[in-house]
């Protein structure tokens, strides 16, 4: 097995793998991609409730017809 890796041991030669770990590490990133999913749950669990309350709406509405 050929070594590929230069004399420090971790040099890539594309840049590829080093671009993607500090991507990966930026704590920015990080902190937006925690905050859009963490958005994504509260307005389903919104949604949810408000569909909730106009079914028992509408049920409520019927019965007392």
């Amino acid at each position: 097995m050929a070594n590929t890796q230069g004399p420090e041991g971790n040099h890539d030669p594309a840049g590829s793998t080093q671009m993607f770990r500090a991507f990966v590490d930026d704590p920015q990133s990080r902190q937006q991609q925690q905050s859009a999913s963490a958005r994504g749950p509260r307005v389903g669990l919104i949604v949810g409730v408000i569909a909730v309350v106009a079914v028992i709406a509408v049920v409520a509405w019927l019965a007392l017809k």
